[in-house]
């Protein structure tokens, strides 16, 4: 694997030495991701090719990585970008490249041209176990387990032999799809065909925690330990967090001192899990003890850590105690991240506080950068307000900081223009979604529907619903 990826780390040094090999400036990277970001933002698919063509717009597989990356939440608009890419001169995508466009039409569900892709490795003999990996998490995300299994079964067609990795991965996909009684049917008929290990185990032990069934991943964590397979701090912190969850914190504490018995120190990640519990919990006094004695015992705590203290004040309507954490994080260098922000806006809108949800966003944008989650819980407070045209302000500035908005982020601002019967700026970011390769869900599309019929626009619903049935409809493969 090693000397895989030195491979393709020297393949694609080369190609970008060849690219502006000819006596051409060499560009700044991240400048020439942001032109090319501002380009897709503001041209359609089909004028794509000739505006960057005319902008002499050339690339590297980074710069494609990067691009890729921003716009994984725009499918269509992103594979045309790849296939321009592909056909420039002194140029191959790398592996990495055509991993990120497998996922990123698998979330849009064309799994007609992902396979065409993997067709495409193959033929450049790049396949690996990653990227079956990667389709089999994606098929069982979208509940499509026979298609997940297939192709796993499917691999050594395609000359990639299936190994323990591969196995995990497959047991992973299913459990994390809540098709745990699936993955362990296919551990027990395969288990001694691929020996398990710590993580072949953990990721079962995890799948029956979230099913939730505890007694089935006590069952499973005991076979582990009975086959003389020794579990490992990963193991430790799903049997913390799944006990957590299902209310036995007092019992997930017992399992903390049995791995410190047996030379395991517990991380930031398990201490958060306690805190975060205690904070549900409403034990506050607890969760505070807990992220004290985490420091006590010299583990640093990370920003999980210090969110599940915020998120356990924020519980309790203890708001100055969690800005006051914020303030401690300044001071030990732990920057925020969009979750920090997640969880104190949230709490801000559930108590009516909106005017300071607002200001802290504003705060925030400073230090971090927002996520999907972010714009679409702010988007939907402004639509909630009543207050659309801060909605579109918000919208706007978002597309201007080149973040490409999610189908939630989408449907929260259509679903506000329908509730203000603004059907044509309701059609025109329905249009623009499914662009974008995203079908909207039945709730948005039907609310505007409604709106459309009210008022006597069929010819707008009959032009989305061409647009809808543009979008390939498609399953299993090859």
């Amino acid at each position: 694997m090693l000397l895989c990826f030195r491979h393709e780390l020297f393949v694609r040094r080369l190609m970008f030495f060849r690219t502006y090999s000819s006596g051409e400036t060499l560009p700044d990277s991240t400048q020439l991701v942001k032109k090319i970001c501002k380009i897709m933002i503001s041209c359609s698919k089909l004028e794509l090719d000739t505006t960057l063509e005319q902008n002499g717009i050339r690339v590297s597989p980074e710069v494609v990585d990067e691009v890729l990356k921003r716009f994984e939440n725009a499918g269509m608009l992103a594979y045309r970008f790849f296939e321009w890419a592909g056909r420039q001169r002194n140029y191959e995508h790398s592996i990495r490249t055509y991993h990120t466009m497998i996922e990123s039409l698998a979330k849009i569900r064309q799994y007609e041209m992902m396979w065409d892709l993997v067709n495409a490795m193959r033929s450049k003999r790049i396949l690996n176990i990653e990227t079956f990996c990667i389709m089999m998490r994606k098929y069982s995300r979208a509940q499509k387990v026979e298609e997940a299994v297939y192709t796993f079964n499917i691999m050594k067609k395609y000359d990639v032999p299936p190994n323990l990795a591969a196995f995990n991965g497959l047991l992973s996909a299913l459990c994390k799809s809540k098709n745990v009684r699936k993955a362990q049917d296919i551990f027990d008929s395969m288990k001694h065909q691929f020996t398990p290990d710590p993580k072949t185990y953990s990721i079962l032990i995890e799948g029956w925690g979230r099913a939730p069934n505890l007694p089935k991943a006590r069952e499973i964590f005991r076979e582990m330990i009975d086959v003389g397979c020794e579990p490992d701090i990963v193991t430790y912190g799903i049997m913390v967090d799944i006990l957590c969850k299902a209310g036995r914190v007092d019992e997930a504490v017992n399992i903390v001192k049995e791995m410190e018995y047996s030379g395991c120190k517990p991380t930031s990640f398990i201490y958060s899990v306690l805190v975060h519990t205690y904070g549900i919990e409403n034990r506050i006094e607890d969760a505070l003890d807990t992220f004290l004695e985490m420091e006590r015992s010299g583990v640093e705590a990370d920003v999980g850590a210090y969110n599940a203290l915020i998120s356990a004040f924020c519980k309790v309507n203890k708001l100055d105690n969690a800005y006051r954490v914020l303030d401690e994080m300044d001071i030990k260098n732990v920057s925020p991240n969009s979750r920090t922000c997640n969880i104190i806006v949230n709490s801000l809108i559930s108590r009516g506080e909106t005017d300071k949800a607002f200001q802290f966003f504003r705060r925030m944008i400073k230090i971090c950068q927002p996520d999907a989650d972010t714009y679409t819980v702010m988007i939907k407070m402004f639509c909630d307000r009543n207050e659309l045209e801060m909605a579109l302000k918000l919208w706007t500035y978002m597309k201007k900081k080149q973040f490409v908005p999610s189908m939630h982020t989408f449907s929260a601002l259509i679903n506000g223009l329908c509730d203000n019967a603004d059907a044509q700026r309701a059609c025109t970011l329905m249009e623009e979604m499914i662009e974008k390769g995203m079908r909207p869900g039945r709730v948005t599309f039907g609310k505007l529907r409604q709106l459309l019929l009210k008022e006597g626009r069929e010819d707008a619903l009959e032009f989305l619903h061409e647009k809808l049935n543009i979008l390939v409809k498609e399953p299993l493969c090859d």
